[in-house]
């Protein structure tokens, strides 16, 4: 039986427990939002291939934080230490009935929620580039590079803790731990092939699906009300008031992340008003309000917002004059706002009194001194540090185990065709495929792939048709294998493909 170390988390009611589920659940959609806004940000020939890594990272993310990530963060033994615990691994508890059995699963199910988000924020730093088995090992692992500074401010255990640092949400554990991998994985990675030899280098590249990406956005935001109202861990007690007042605090702040992105847009981009631009001023808003949501007062959030999106905006150019290619601005919403949201807990989180979130602190600009923001910004630069070395640690040894990078035809082929067997029309890959075949003619067999959009059969059943009404054969016998294959090499031709 699980054994309680960390009684806040298991201190839940029937209510609390049914809200806390049910916040699990909606978190969950923000996969749909991540995979929509991940898809749509890329072209179109590696549109599949980073929804499947969506998938990986809740399946193998998911997994792994099953077998040892809870037990790390939150777990129970003797061995446990402030940084680390130890115990609860493979979590499981026993069918019979125990007053504390549903708070232990739902806690559970709500802290898995925030794991999986944080492995997928890594996937579009990485995009079209990233061999999709060297991407399933890292989502394995990277569990690790979350879990532990879970543990940190939110176990039993953590220093950070005990020292009294304040993240409701997780703008440090979450977003800035998965921020800085980004930045990490993308910068080891190096640039998609050709990016900085652009005349606009610097902007971003088109996306290949901008409906995609803003659903996306719609998606996120709709999850994050979960996340961040969630993060009261119920309704009992004074806990319903700081939820309502988390959901408020955080529509104010995107709404001043999104004015902030039209803004920005339609001063440099000659009254154009971009969509990545908008996209990720909304998404800084919310990454930038998450670890203090209910600490502030509704003006508050819409200021931390605005700042947050000013954040996003600015930086995304800056990673780009470093060469630092993250196709979806992981690094600069996720990782810089993350920063941003620690450091506006240190400034503005009020005292809350009904709840001992803040152990009586409050922030600078109410009086509270200067310790809240120190352990604030203490929390970061471990954040920072923990991330980036063991980011850094996993992917060298993934890259000397199988290879990191695709190799420079298959970048250009899309991982879409390379790794999944999917063709698209217009996605661009007639002269990829002219200029390769003939020195790679078996990655170029296009018959062994799927063209997405036609029915095979269909068009193979058609042309047999037109060909015996023209030999004047009865329908019962217009079939054969021998035109099956003539007819399949003729059907991929007529698309601009060669055939095998």
């Amino acid at each position: 039986m699980v054994q309680v170390m960390a009684p806040w988390i298991y201190d839940l009611s029937l209510d609390d427990t049914t809200f806390l589920m049910t916040s699990s659940f909606i978190i969950f959609t923000m996969q749909t939002g991540f995979g929509l806004l991940e898809s749509g940000c890329v072209s179109l020939k590696n549109e599949v291939n980073i929804m499947v890594k969506n998938v990986a990272d809740v399946v193998l993310g998911g997994l792994t934080y099953w077998i040892f990530g809870f037990g790390f963060s939150f777990g129970h033994g003797t061995y446990s230490n402030p940084f680390v615990a130890i115990g609860d691994f493979f979590l499981d508890y026993p069918i019979i009935y125990d007053p504390t059995e549903g708070p232990v699963f739902a806690a559970f199910l709500f802290q898995l929620s925030f794991a999986t988000t944080a492995t997928t924020i890594v996937s579009g730093a990485m995009a079209e580039r990233c061999s999709f088995r060297a991407y399933c090992v890292f989502s394995f692992l990277n569990t690790i590079v979350y879990c532990v500074p879970a543990g940190w401010v939110w176990g039993e255990h953590g220093f950070l803790r005990k020292m009294g640092v304040v993240d409701i949400a997780g703008s440090g554990p979450v977003h800035l731990v998965g921020g800085t991998s980004a930045a990490v994985a993308a910068a080891m990675l190096g640039p998609r092939l050709g990016r900085y030899d652009l005349p606009r280098s610097l902007e971003p590249l088109s996306p290949g699906s901008p409906t995609n990406a803003l659903m996306g956005l719609f998606m996120l935001w709709w999850g994050w009300l979960a996340f961040n109202s969630g993060s009261t861990f119920g309704t009992s007690g004074h806990k319903w008031k700081f939820s309502a007042r988390a959901a408020v605090v955080t529509m104010l702040a995107s709404f001043g992340g999104g004015v902030v992105g039209l803004s920005y847009s339609f001063l440099r981009r000659n009254r154009r008003f971009h969509v990545i631009d908008l996209i990720n001023a909304v998404l800084g808003s919310l990454v930038s309000v998450t670890a203090g949501c209910y600490l502030y007062r509704p003006w508050e959030g819409l200021t931390i917002g605005a700042v947050g999106g000013t954040v996003a905006c600015l930086m995304m150019p800056l990673w780009d004059r470093m060469r630092i290619d993250d196709p979806v601005g992981a690094s600069s919403v996720h990782g810089c706002c993350g920063l941003w949201g620690l450091i506006a807990v240190g400034l503005f989180a009020s005292d809350p009194q009904l709840l001992d979130t803040t152990r009586g602190e409050s922030g600078l600009f109410h009086g509270g001194g200067w310790y809240l923001l120190g352990v604030q910004v203490l929390s970061a630069i471990c954040y920072v540090t923990w991330s980036s070395l063991l980011t850094f640690i996993l992917l060298w040894l993934i890259d000397k185990g199988i290879g990191l990078r695709m190799k420079p035809e298959e970048e250009l082929l899309g991982a879409d065709f390379v790794e999944h067997n999917i063709l698209r029309p217009g996605a661009g890959l007639d002269r990829a495929f002219a200029a390769l075949c003939d020195d790679f003619p078996l990655l170029c067999r296009s018959d062994a792939a799927s063209l997405v959009g036609h029915n095979s059969g269909h068009e193979l059943y058609l042309e047999r048709m037109v060909a015996g009404r023209k030999e004047g054969v009865p329908p019962s016998r217009r079939s054969g294998d021998g035109e099956e294959e003539s007819v399949a090499l003729k059907i991929e031709d007529e698309n601009g493909l060669p055939p095998a």
